[in-house]
């Protein structure tokens, strides 16, 4: 009879924690970050500016390597070349060699600026998830979101990545209408300036 009082408590500690660990696991919720990206208002704003930063200076890029290019091509003309004055032809390989130059500083600060604009992105967007995934945890009584890049495995009904979109949104709608109401009471001021 010893021996059953003593494990009585111990099975029902061991019932409890079970079942206790059980309620959490079913408390967390999901959330795939990169959904939330590409498919939320905030994240297809966020990847226009991106995209627009990157267009700019591609743009640049692309028109200074084909002057490089053409000078290039002009320089390897022999026939062209003959018809040059010595010092039109020192001009021109001067030109060339300041195009290639440049051309290098702003491979290196299109570089630096997507590097820029992405962790701008990345932290926009976490502030933007993160806000959302406190609001949905709240409702549902979640203990914990977590991203789905950290989870081996979870359960579909877990995931609430459609109900943060939604609720990400939400707040991209709240914060339109105050830009325009911000935007609207700013506009006669600066009318009465000019």
């Amino acid at each position: 009879m010893k021996r059953h009082t003593f494990f009585l408590p111990i099975l029902a500690s061991l019932f409890f924690f079970l079942t206790s660990a059980q309620a959490h696991v079913n408390s967390a919720g999901i959330v795939n970050f990169s959904t939330c990206i590409t498919e939320s208002k905030y994240g297809k704003q966020e990847q226009e500016a991106f995209d627009d930063i990157r267009t700019k200076i591609t743009s640049i890029m692309q028109d200074l390597d084909g002057q490089f290019r053409d000078i290039v091509t002009k320089l390897n003309d022999p026939e062209f070349v003959d018809s040059l004055s010595p010092e039109k032809e020192h001009e021109m390989q001067a030109h060339a060699q300041s195009l290639q130059e440049e051309l290098g500083r702003y491979q290196q600060q299109y570089y630096q600026v997507m590097n820029q604009a992405n962790m701008h992105l990345i932290q926009m967007m976490t502030n933007h998830v993160s806000h959302a995934s406190e609001l949905i945890a709240k409702k549902e009584k979640f203990s914990v979101v977590l991203n789905k890049e950290a989870c081996f495995y979870y359960e579909p009904k877990q995931d609430i990545t459609a109900a943060v979109i939604a609720e990400m949104d939400k707040n991209f709608e709240k914060d339109a209408k105050a830009h325009k109401a911000t935007a609207a009471t700013e506009q006669p001021s600066e009318k009465a300036v000019k």
